[in-house]
């Protein structure tokens, strides 16, 4: 978690305790004073992790630590209860202290979404869920259709839903308009790596946009999560990038800071773009010697 220490106020709700260095307690007022609001919570990181393609859960532990993420999310299909003793994925970190988000991977279709969406508030008591309707094997890509079907369902039903989508800014629209919390457009396929390929429909989407945008998938480094979140992007959910890196916990902290550096300078405000250079210093006033190639 963050280098601050944070306390529980309520389920699901994380704040920082602000007692400290003089630098820990001015991180903490930052935080808390540029909350990410999803679902009714506030959360002072924007940095969302996944729990997959670990090579263990003591590594997987260690990095979402690392990443300062307070939004853990895990496939349903690998939670694993019952046996005496037996630990599974959700024994492998403390999930009092994290928003626990199941998630419906491997579903193909609306109703097997809403069947494991239900099946999740059921083992893990958390009515959030993020939502995955995903028919295509080679490129992973979701289902506009079956996605907004599921979401209109689930909301019904009371859910917070946060659904994964493709950058499309019309279905982003549509998935505000049921209520979903957030919307989740891809950067670029599922666990590829290849950045931000979705720029341009990316910004129309934040520019549209009322609910939190979190960008999910295809991030490859934390320049790429720093990117959209210099675009105005609220959150970015980050998996295979840290899961799969030579060291993760390492890479964990380093798109931790990349989502800070990223919302930090979105906040401060670039520059504008010019077609041509600028000097950084006055060029009144300088003393010049005489060109000697110049006729006095």
């Amino acid at each position: 978690m963050n280098d601050v220490q944070t306390t529980m106020q309520e389920p699901g709700v994380i704040s920082l305790d602000t007692a400290g260095a003089p630098a820990e307690r001015a991180s903490a007022a930052g935080a808390l004073a540029d909350a990410l609001a999803v679902g009714g919570r506030t959360f002072g990181s924007r940095l969302m992790v996944g729990t997959g393609k670990y090579r263990d859960f003591g590594v997987m532990r260690e990095a979402i630590a690392a990443s300062g993420a307070e939004i853990v999310t895990v496939s349903i299909r690998r939670v694993e209860l019952g046996a005496a003793g037996h630990v599974g994925i959700l024994d492998a970190f403390d999930i009092s202290a994290l928003q626990l988000l199941p998630n419906t991977a491997g579903c193909r279709t609306a109703d097997e979404a809403v069947r494991v969406a239900r099946l999740a508030r059921a083992m893990s008591g958390t009515p959030w869920v993020k939502l995955e309707v995903i028919p295509d094997a080679k490129y992973l890509l979701p289902d506009p259709v079956e996605t907004l079907r599921a979401a209109e369902r689930l909301v019904g039903e009371g859910f917070t839903v946060l659904p994964y989508m493709p950058a499309d800014p019309v279905l982003a629209r549509r998935l505000e308009a049921v209520g979903c919390a957030t919307v989740m457009p891809l950067a670029s396929p599922i666990g590829s790596g290849r950045g931000v390929l979705t720029r341009a429909s990316l910004e129309i989407i934040i520019e549209q946009a009322t609910v939190p945008v979190v960008v999910d998938a295809g991030l490859g480094v934390p320049s790429e999560a720093a990117e959209v979140m210099e675009l105005g992007a609220d959150a970015v959910l980050v998996n295979t990038a840290i899961a799969e890196a030579r060291d993760p916990v390492r890479m964990a902290a380093a798109f931790r800071l990349g989502v800070e550096a990223g919302r930090t300078a979105y906040l401060a405000g670039r520059m504008g773009v010019r077609a041509h250079a600028s000097p950084s210093s006055p060029t009144a006033g300088v003393v010049r010697l005489p060109d000697p190639e110049v006729p006095a």
